[in-house]
């Protein structure tokens, strides 16, 4: 019921909120006079702000129409080459012959609530030097309930199942919250034997092991039951959406929770952004752009959600050797072939030090010479994978490592890498 009313108050809201964007294009024309005053500048303000504020925001675009490959710009084309109810393979294909001869990298995004576009500073970091491919995560509200459902070891298959579409020596990064389904997957195509199993895995802020240096968002977990989530954040998308009556985690919900864990950053955010409106100064399209992306949410299935809390938030399986996919017990000691990065921020309130780390200690059957850990000092958790010192310290690194481990062995090692701490 909570969700259907969220839908009614914001179709309430919306003739509102289309008056008060049309007004504020008249108070800030700079043909009507009053634009150019303290008050006009403050009333435009303040409609904008009421409008950003009751706006719903949409599914944002990664935007990336070119890159710059061995000093020489290089037009980007994006294209869906692979499939399924709950997620599209997004390829950033560049126009350059040399293009094939690049390793071939799959970014798993998140599914936590934001659309993969959150990585598009990733993509864009790693493009010049890659050829990139990244999941595109349905918003489950978006998928009809005759698709059927997506849990934990849907997401695994998925994984699986895209790096076999792109065949040998394919290298896989994940960020953030899919760390334990792409260690699992590659476990799981490890013991198989399986061929296509990834060149290498790289971890970034995962949640492998959470009883590690906990956070907020770990503590949350473990003091309720797993009932008290079913109960009180899993609800059914209203009509008219296309997946009416599934159950999802709303993504409303998550950037509440999202939001409350640094609320005064927020405010002070939004107050100076006010301000900076009012004055005529500073650059409130860096605010505007930050913010389009960051209140831009999806739901998530309900199974997928309860069961990622039960399993890497509570009963912690992955590092007990207790994890199961389709019956079948995930050993991380069975992967042998594939090399390990895993890299983590100094600063990380979402996935604590050493809880991506602890896929070093898991994975015991992979040879130093295939594994490495570097700490980013001074970033948090969005630093890890996107901002200047991702494009400086740690994109470097993961190039150089990607083509360290490459089982064609036709691609070479530049080292470029200075500063920070790495083991």
């Amino acid at each position: 019921m909570f969700y259907q009313l969220y839908e009614l108050n914001h179709a309430a809201m919306a003739p509102f909120r289309a008056a008060a964007d049309a007004m504020r294009l008249v108070y800030a024309n700079p043909l009507n006079p009053f634009s150019q005053t303290p008050f006009g500048r403050t009333f435009a303000a303040s409609l904008e702000m009421f409008e950003r504020t009751t706006r719903r925001y949409g599914k944002p675009e990664f935007g990336l129409k070119e890159t710059v490959v061995g000093g020489n710009k290089t037009k980007v084309r994006e294209e869906i080459v692979w499939s399924r109810a709950f997620c599209n393979l997004l390829h950033f294909a560049r126009t350059t012959p040399s293009a094939h001869r690049d390793p071939r990298i799959l970014i798993v995004a998140p599914m936590s609530g934001h659309y993969a576009t959150l990585l598009r500073g990733t993509v864009e970091a790693l493009l010049p030097s890659a050829d990139i491919y990244i999941t595109d995560w349905v918003d489950a509200r978006m998928v009809p309930m005759t698709e059927g459902t997506f849990d934990f070891d849907d997401y695994v298959d998925y994984v699986i199942e895209m790096l076999h579409f792109l065949g040998p020596d394919t290298h896989v990064i994940a960020v953030c919250q899919p760390s334990v389904p792409v260690l699992a997957a590659a476990a799981v195509m490890e013991e198989a034997n399986d061929p296509l199993s990834p060149s290498s895995m790289t971890l970034m802020g995962g949640p492998i092991d959470t009883r590690i240096n906990p956070t907020a968002v770990n503590k949350l977990a473990e003091e309720r039951p797993l009932t008290w989530f079913a109960e009180n954040v899993i609800m059914n998308v209203p009509w008219p959406q296309p997946g009416f009556m599934r159950p999802v985690y709303p993504g409303f919900l998550q950037l509440s929770g999202f939001m409350s864990m640094n609320l005064d950053r927020h405010v002070v955010a939004h107050k100076e952004f006010f301000m900076h409106l009012v004055k005529n100064d500073g650059e409130p399209e860096k605010h505007r752009d930050f913010y389009d992306e960051y209140l831009a949410v999806m739901d998530l299935t309900a199974e997928f959600y309860l069961q990622t809390v039960d399993q890497v938030f509570m009963k912690h399986s992955l590092p007990k050797g207790e994890l199961v996919h389709r019956g079948k017990r995930v050993d991380p000691a069975a992967i042998r072939n594939v090399a390990l990065l895993t890299v983590e921020g100094e600063n990380d309130d979402i996935s604590g030090v050493g809880q991506t780390k602890a896929a070093q200690t898991i994975c015991v059957n992979i040879p130093d010479d295939m594994r490495m850990h570097y700490l980013q000092p001074d970033v948090g958790h969005y630093g890890v994978f996107n901002g200047s010192r991702f494009r400086r310290e740690i994109a470097p690194r993961i190039v150089n490592f990607v083509r360290e481990h490459s089982r064609s062995g036709k691609l070479s090692v530049k080292r470029v890498i200075r500063g920070g701490k790495s083991a």
